[in-house]
């Protein structure tokens, strides 16, 4: 779970600083950088998982290439920052496994990761490892009784007590400077470990991405945490298509496999039950589960169920009507199928990590936006419970520009961003900036910017008086007679 970002040189974010809780909206205009918060949480994730190259062409540049890298650095004028700095702080799983399949055991769950990535210099005599090149990684502990100062949004001490533990210990990855040379040292945990040191000149990828569960579990841990750092990006194509047999049974981050994993889910489902399903199937537990989730959505949905094709070793997801009618998942609309997704998420206690969504609201018609915003909440931990099988730590982030949104999400869950211009070496730029809204969570922490209400009236009344329209010739919607009146008692009965 990532608990607070620190981010500058990245692209327009410069001096960012965001503490997160389970669930969090931001809403801003278009291209004012609410996708390149997203982009450098997904590049903390991919360094993690890749070398430095590879990172860095997985994200996408302003020109929508994704191998121009010197743009994700920051731009002054015509010319480009030279580093770029990460600090986040994360809660990480107290258990896990290595690519080898070795158990690895936290030594604290509650941490601190910076890293910081240099250009360098096209003359360099490394330069065949690409343009990319560490200037400094760590990995420290935070202590439990730092946990209930940073970790500021509304939660119980069971669900705190639940996943901080630790001791204090020395770092675990550390930076050292010496003779002008850097070099990253790897700790294994505990006092009397081995230390690796690396000179950073020669690393293509950051330590973290190389950590095991025999000399650094506690690292190896972190590294999985940020891989589970994910870009939902939800594609109709892959959710309608049937399964094989052997497909994942893990939901991936375009949507595919949602048969295989609903039907897995399912099995599962009736065999901790010990109960007998119908021949199809469709009496099971976890099917009426997506079911009623689904009717939130549309009124006329009778079931939810994977057909099993032994013949063509195919699994195919289909949905009924109110008629018994059944429609296979190529049936289903855009917005239907993202909102079935999300439900299978919701009830798969293995899926956990960071969720990051773009424009929610996305196929979903404007009466039906609570139910997806409330199912967005729920695949969230619940801060007021242990976290276990049932209350998995899980996180969402999702951006938006809608103002059905805005004015829905729980008030302390919401960020504001918007460009603002700032001076750097005698050069005016701007950057995104991240408010808060007054009397929230957030709000109380030192130096936060805090959002004037005003700035919120562009969401709340988004309608334009109809002064500036004189010179239509036809009458808009919003201006009928029979429907001022509604729209005014709905206003009205808004700000209550």
């Amino acid at each position: 779970m990532l608990t607070r970002l620190k981010v500058t040189g990245f692209k327009n974010l410069v001096d960012v600083d965001i503490y997160f809780g389970p669930f969090t909206c931001i809403a801003g205009a278009n291209a004012v950088g609410k996708s390149n918060l997203f982009d450098a949480i997904h590049f903390l994730s991919a360094m993690a998982d890749r070398p430095l190259m590879d990172a860095a062409r997985s994200i996408r540049s302003e020109a929508g290439r994704s191998s121009d890298i010197k743009s994700l650095f920051h731009r002054l004028g015509n010319e480009f920052a030279t580093e770029m700095s990460f600090e986040a702080e994360m809660i990480i799983p107290a258990k896990g496994v290595d690519d080898l399949g070795q158990t690895a055991s936290a030594t604290v769950t509650f941490l601190r990761y910076s890293v910081t990535i240099g250009y360098r210099k096209e003359d360099s005599p490394m330069s065949y490892l690409g343009p990319l090149e560490i200037k400094k990684e760590e990995l420290i502990r935070i202590t439990k009784r730092e946990a209930s100062k940073r970790l500021l949004f509304e939660h119980k001490p069971a669900w705190r007590n639940s996943v901080i533990d630790g001791r204090r210990v020395p770092p675990f990855i550390s930076t050292e400077i010496k003779d002008d040379e850097i070099f990253i040292i790897q700790h294994q945990d505990g006092k009397g470990g081995r230390v690796l040191k690396r000179s950073a000149v020669n690393l293509p990828r950051t330590v973290l991405s190389v950590a095991n569960a025999a000399e650094s579990p506690t690292a190896l841990l972190a590294k999985r945490e940020m891989q589970s750092w994910q870009l939902l990006q939800l594609e109709p194509s892959a959710m309608r298509e049937p399964d094989e047999f052997t497909a994942p049974t893990r939901l991936g981050m375009d949507g595919s496999h949602l048969a295989a994993t609903l039907y897995s889910l399912a099995k599962r489902g009736a065999l901790i039950d010990n109960r007998k399903s119908s021949p199809e199937g469709r009496d099971n537990k976890i099917y009426s589960q997506i079911a009623q989730r689904l009717s939130d959505l549309i009124e006329d949905i009778r079931d939810v169920w994977v057909d099993r094709d032994e013949k063509r070793e195919l699994f195919t997801l289909r949905v009924a009507d109110g008629d018994n009618t059944p429609h296979p998942a190529r049936a289903l609309s855009d917005g239907t199928l993202r909102f079935l997704a999300l439900a299978v998420l919701e009830i798969d206690p293995e899926a956990t990590g960071l969720l990051c969504l773009e424009e929610p609201e996305n196929g979903i018609h404007p009466e039906r936006l609570p139910a997806m915003l409330r199912l967005l909440q729920d695949i969230a931990v619940d801060p007021e419970m242990p976290v276990g099988f049932d209350n998995p730590l899980r996180q969402v982030i999702v951006n938006t520009h809608s103002p059905a949104v805005v004015a829905q999400v729980p008030d302390d869950t919401l960020l504001l961003a918007e460009l603002k211009e700032d001076m750097k070496s005698g050069k005016f730029f701007k950057k995104v900036c991240f408010s808060c809204l007054p009397n929230t969570w957030r709000a109380k922490i030192p130096g936060v910017s805090v959002a004037p209400k005003g700035k919120l009236l562009s969401y709340l009344n988004p309608i334009e008086p109809l002064e500036n329209y004189k010179e239509l010739k036809k009458r808009r919607v919003i201006d009928r007679e029979d429907f001022r009146q509604l729209t005014m008692n709905f206003a009205g009965d808004s700000m209550v």
